[in-house]
């Protein structure tokens, strides 16, 4: 592996503590008490780089009218340059799911930091020089640092919720909320002191970067308990022999091909694609109100643009809120259930909003919405999570579904929005929030496999990964524990993998050993010829 992460001491020297599973997430085994201190260094750590993301996200979107008066945009213009975001973000997920499989959690990080501040700076380099292609490359590189940090964090956040042994993905997206806060009132207040837009970007670009790689040593656990063991044992390289050592490059290589190809095999998976359809409507719901609401409400009910923004900060509260103090409802009642609920609280109180006939009335309706829209991204993340093995490649793969969603979202809305007005216009995404109720039992823990084998926690899971291949094509001797091994989902499809390689090695043998009998035929009658013309002569 060209990019070797480094490694820390076990997890837990100790025996293996009794697995135990909360209702609403998958067996998890608690945390050995040398543990705490570590495990709660990299949550904190991930709630602070969840929270960063919220700074980065809203403060530049809080200087749009700056950038837009420097510029002289339309809004038309101003549209598509937002769209130029979502685009970056789009064509960059699936990759992004290869780099943190292929490379693991700190790799991706770090490219995301990368692109993250070069795009920040071209965003205020744009409007200061009056270039609409720079700004839009900025945007562009500030989608694609979206994408390729967001999944790192929220598989990152999977492996804590694992460690901990009870739910706190919600938590981390709480995080994202008040950073998006703290973001939004950083860039007001940049605009009411006439800080120029090229001065605050830098800025947030720099606290970005050594935020981020002040944390990234931190961040990323080893092997956290209750992951399962995804790899057999390679024997070290000075104890192995020669021919051991050959058959290891080979079984590396494909490994590193395996990979690869488990995080693309994930857009085959049923699972996690109507998860992802899950996450979609969520992603929809939110982002809508993030776009909408403000001037939802200051058309709708004839208000004041200072009116429509406590609207909105409303909304983002009732879901910090419930961020904050909803893990134990998962805890408590399971995750299906809790979607199920939150689809319908989410459901009315869109409805509440759109058809309200005072403020008054409409905001208790807000209140509703947001509680409902709390908890439905974090319960898909932790859902596509539970497999350690595949978390990369399905959190990348329901990522993609929200960047459609906000891909799509604002041009549509706003078309319907010129028919039916703002608010009207919002109880479009009710279909959505059905959706979500009716496939909520998707989100059900995916149980492991009950085989008792040690977790090998002594390892980052990208090392664990670099160095031995859990293909069964390149480890054969270890085939038959690797598939005890695999989730109950995934056997069928190993099971007939086997069976169509173990047909091909009949075949082959076959083929084989029909070529000789021919060759062994041809070869006596040859002879018997040989002999005959002899014998004449």
């Amino acid at each position: 592996m060209s990019h070797p992460a480094p490694t820390g001491q076990p997890l837990s020297s100790a025996p293996s503590a009794p697995l135990t599973t909360p209702p609403g997430g998958a067996p998890t085994t608690p945390p050995a008490h040398g543990d705490g201190r570590r495990l709660a260094r990299a949550r904190w750590l991930l709630m602070g780089l969840f929270a960063l993301t919220g700074v980065t996200f809203s403060s530049w979107l809080a200087r749009i009218p700056a950038v837009r008066d420097a510029l002289d945009l339309s809004t038309a213009e101003l549209g598509g340059m937002l769209l130029v975001g979502s685009l970056g973000a789009l064509v960059t997920v699936t990759a992004a799911g290869i780099v943190v499989q292929r490379f693991g959690s700190r790799v991706g990080i770090v490219a995301s930091t990368v692109a993250l501040s070069i795009g920040y700076v071209l965003m205020g380099v744009g409007p200061a020089v009056g270039s609409v292609a720079v700004l839009a490359v900025g945007i562009f590189l500030n989608g694609v640092a979206v994408a390729l940090g967001n999944v790192p964090l929220n598989v990152e956040s999977g492996r804590v919720e694992r460690a901990m042994g009870r739910t706190v993905i919600p938590q981390f997206h709480a995080a994202f909320s008040i950073g998006a806060v703290t973001g939004s009132g950083l860039g007001a207040a940049a605009a009411a002191l006439d800080v120029p837009v090229v001065v605050q970007f830098s800025a947030v670009a720099a606290l970005a970067v050594v935020w981020r790689l002040a944390s990234l040593r931190g961040v990323v656990l080893d092997d956290a308990p209750g992951d399962r063991r995804r790899s057999q044992p390679v024997p070290a390289t000075g104890t192995a022999d020669a021919g051991s050592r050959a058959a290891v490059v080979p079984g590396a290589r494909a490994g590193r091909r395996r990979r690869i190809a488990t995080a693309l095999d994930s857009w085959r998976e049923p699972r996690t694609l109507l998860i992802g359809v899950v996450i979609m409507a969520a992603a929809l719901s939110e982002g809508s109100a993030n776009d909408w609401l403000s001037l939802a409400v200051v058309d709708g009910f004839d208000r004041s643009e200072a009116v429509g923004g406590a609207m909105l900060g409303v909304f983002v509260g009732a879901m910090t809120v419930v961020r904050l103090l909803g893990t134990r409802l998962i805890d408590s009642f399971g995750r299906v259930a809790v979607l199920r609920a939150s689809g319908v609280v989410s459901l009315g109180g869109l409805l509440l909003f759109g058809l309200a006939p005072t403020l008054e009335l409409a905001a208790v309706g807000i209140v509703g919405w947001g509680f409902g829209a709390a908890l439905a991204v974090p319960v898909g993340i932790a859902a596509a999570s539970d497999d350690p093995l595949r978390s990369a490649g399905r959190v990348a793969v329901v990522s993609s579904f929200a960047s459609v969603a906000s891909l799509a979202a604002p041009p549509l809305l706003g078309l319907a929005a010129e028919s039916m007005g703002a608010r009207h216009a919002l109880l479009l995404i009710g279909v959505a929030m059905v959706a979500s109720v009716l496939l909520a039992a998707r989100v059900a823990p995916e149980q492991p496999a009950a085989t008792g084998a040690p977790v090998d926690a002594g390892r980052p899971e990208h090392a664990v990964l670099a160095d031995a291949d859990p293909d069964p094509l390149a480890a054969l001797a270890a085939h038959g524990a690797e598939q005890a091994e695999q989730p109950a989902l995934a056997r069928p499809h190993a099971r007939r993998r086997h069976r169509v390689r173990a047909r091909a090695a009949r075949a082959g043998a076959a083929v084989r050993a029909r070529a000789t009998t021919l060759h062994v035929r041809a070869t006596g009658r040859a002879r018997a010829t040989t002999s005959r013309n002899g014998h004449d002569r």
